[in-house]
């Protein structure tokens, strides 16, 4: 797409219609927020997920411009390639950093992230907010539109769940003790605009461990996860996580797949002690 021409329109249950060029949307105070982002197809442990430094206009305050009317609940974003998510309306006018973007980590977004703009909300799954190449806001209702995914089987809302993963050790690896017997165990764990409270580590069946977080830069975004469980002998063991959320919500252990609103289950990781 061309900058030049690209075009926003904001229309529908809205008492001021209107459309934004480029050009006016970088005249306006522009916000930047660390907001991690996920994939409602992502598998347990997957890597769906990222974090990243966006830039953008609140879109709470494209909407209070537009004026939405009584009984209005959800924005249906249209994409320039013909693909639509629906976002519940209460989403994107309350405190949370849903910004219409146009730069991701200091630059101008990659074409594969829908330069010349995209949304980004916090809180929710991709397939229901995240819309590249973004060229249409219509504000209505869920019992009068249906989105791209929603007629193929997914549930309309999708917010996301919490979550967690292990990145080290990396599977099937073979690993030597560190300072003694400590094994290090280390991963992500996420619950976008809630937070995480805590991550839990588990060897085998044995008790869950309280792993080491790192600073919680925002709640919209990820927290890396640090254990080093002990007593851990020559032999193979599986490594567990789960994550808890500021709401107190404990990543569920029941599997599940993706469809209709994400994968569930804890991710774990077979290794070996030398």
């Amino acid at each position: 797409m061309d900058a030049g021409t690209w075009e926003l329109r904001v229309h529908g249950m809205v008492e001021n219609e209107f459309t934004i060029t480029m050009a006016e949307l970088l005249d306006l105070p522009l916000q930047e927020h660390y907001v991690t982002l996920a994939c409602v197809s992502n598998e347990v442990g997957g890597d769906l997920v990222g974090n990243a430094k966006w830039l953008g206009y609140p879109i709470r305050d494209l909407l209070a411009r537009a004026k939405p009317h009584a009984g209005a609940d959800m924005v249906l974003s249209g994409s320039d390639d013909g693909f639509t998510a629906s976002t519940p309306l209460e989403v994107l006018t309350d405190d949370r950093a849903a910004l219409l973007a146009v730069a991701m980590n200091g630059h101008a977004l990659p074409r594969d992230h829908g330069y010349p703009a995209r949304l980004v909300v916090p809180g929710l799954y991709g397939y229901v907010s995240a819309t590249k190449w973004v060229t249409d806001i219509e504000v209505t209702k869920f019992a009068e539109k249906e989105a791209y995914w929603t007629t193929r089987g997914w549930s309309t809302h999708g917010p996301v769940l919490v979550a967690s993963r292990i990145d080290v050790p990396r599977p099937g690896a073979t690993v030597k003790p560190k300072s003694g017997d400590r094994v290090v165990t280390a991963g992500m764990a996420w619950a976008q605009h809630t937070g995480i409270e805590k991550v839990q580590v588990r060897i085998d069946n044995g008790d869950w461990q309280e792993a080491e977080l790192s600073e919680e830069l925002t709640s919209d975004t990820w927290r890396q996860w640090r254990c080093e469980p002990t007593g851990l002998s020559a032999d193979t063991y599986t490594v567990s996580v789960r994550a808890i959320d500021l709401d107190g919500n404990v990543q569920t252990s029941e599997r599940r797949p993706a469809i209709p609103g994400a994968a569930t289950g804890l991710h774990e990781r077979q290794f070996t002690v030398e």
